[in-house]
């Protein structure tokens, strides 16, 4: 181990000693430093810190049969993050297969929830706290950073909340958000290709916060080199998803939202994906009601006050269709070409509705301050 400096904290889980002691191999890979308070602590975790020494530059593939759409491929992961034991956790986070019974069990009856006054705060606590997972993720998106790191960042921040990350678990996923580069449309799994000065990331993040769950994504610029037509299409995404909300209100018919979703959208030369949908949200990660956001879909109900759901458009710069790796989990565009979404969680009001996850004091996204700040572009 090499002599570090003052100020570090051990990288030992639940450690949190001063830590002076460089991981060698992370020097020679000219990683980011990994510091430890002492050559047990260092060997003790080993086996999980070892997983940082990939060599980033060589990607490997799991899947020698497969043909990838686009030109991303997957990179080896790190093991999974623990969550300590006094943070409560949902059902499925306790079930072998990640299965939630208490989802199937509402499945089944199809009822849209009319939250209490009570549900409502607790709903509003959990958006507030991913709101707050998902800005440190923003601020560590950058060039050469991995998209294992911003599922650490996510961890650690939903941790110090007293949140379980809600992805972790459910139905055997493997991280604490879902990371989406490029081609990938959603639910990507964080590992660790570096990221690249002009690719595009999306980060979703759920948190799962004394009962209730808050969930959110946002796409990001990576760099200063993303292309015209990718920042058209995130700002587009953007506007869809807006374009959604402003119709949110009591009366007005679930499968409405994709009517406007996919006119924005086909007005710019974009297509709207058909396979993956926003949801009900409030104890349970996902219930009803559905909310697809093509155009003529066939979804249930009428808003009334006091419902929460998603709105969450994917929308692709080529063609609707979607694939999936063979991890059963990355969806991809089949054309390779690029793929943005954006993502809130509402609550419905007597006259509206309001946005719980809404990034406070602006308002606005992420990607707005990179045009204006990175790109020189008026908002």
């Amino acid at each position: 181990m090499t002599g570090g400096m003052d100020g570090q904290i051990c990288e030992s889980e639940n450690c949190g000693k001063p830590a002076k002691l460089r991981c060698p191999t992370c020097v020679k890979l000219d990683l980011k430093d990994a510091y430890f308070c002492e050559q047990d602590c260092f060997k003790a975790n080993w086996a999980k810190h070892k997983a940082v020494h990939v060599d980033a530059s060589q990607p490997y593939n799991p899947w020698p049969y497969y043909n990838f759409t686009g030109p991303l491929r997957p990179f080896p992961q790190s093991s999974r993050r623990a969550v300590p034991e006094h943070i409560p956790r949902p059902d499925y986070a306790l079930h072998p297969e990640g299965v939630c019974l208490e989802e199937r069990h509402a499945k089944s009856e199809r009822v849209v929830k009319v939250l209490t006054d009570e549900e409502k705060e607790g709903l509003k606590v959990a958006c507030k706290l991913g709101r707050e997972c998902l800005d440190e993720a923003a601020k560590a998106c950058a060039p050469g950073v991995t998209t294992d790191e911003l599922d650490r960042v996510v961890h650690e921040a939903a941790i110090e909340r007293e949140c379980y990350p809600s992805p972790l678990g459910y139905y055997k996923f493997p991280k604490s958000c879902c990371t989406s580069v490029n081609e990938v449309i959603c639910h990507g799994i964080p590992d660790m290709r570096k990221l690249e000065n002009g690719d595009v990331c999306n980060v979703d993040v759920t948190v799962y916060h004394r009962g209730f769950h808050g969930d959110l994504n946002e796409t990001f610029f990576v760099g200063d080199k993303v292309d015209e037509e990718s920042r058209k299409l995130v700002r587009v995404t953007y506007e869809c998803l807006q374009e959604a909300i402003k119709i949110v209100r009591p009366g007005v018919k679930f499968r409405e939202i994709g009517n406007v979703i996919q006119k924005h959208a086909n007005a710019n030369g974009f297509s709207v994906v058909k396979a993956y949908c926003g949801h009900g949200i409030h104890r349970l990660f996902h219930t009803a009601p559905n909310i697809p956001h093509y155009a003529k879909n066939n979804a249930v109900g009428v808003m009334k006050a006091g419902n929460a759901f998603t709105i969450e458009p994917m929308i692709n710069a080529g063609i609707w269709n979607d694939g999936r790796w063979p991890d059963d989990w990355t969806a991809v565009t089949v054309d390779g070409k690029r793929s943005a979404q954006f993502e809130q969680t509402l609550l419905v009001t007597d006259s509206g509705c309001e946005v719980l996850t809404a990034r406070r004091p602006s308002g606005r996204p992420w990607f707005m301050d990179q045009l204006a700040d990175v790109y020189g572009e008026q908002i």
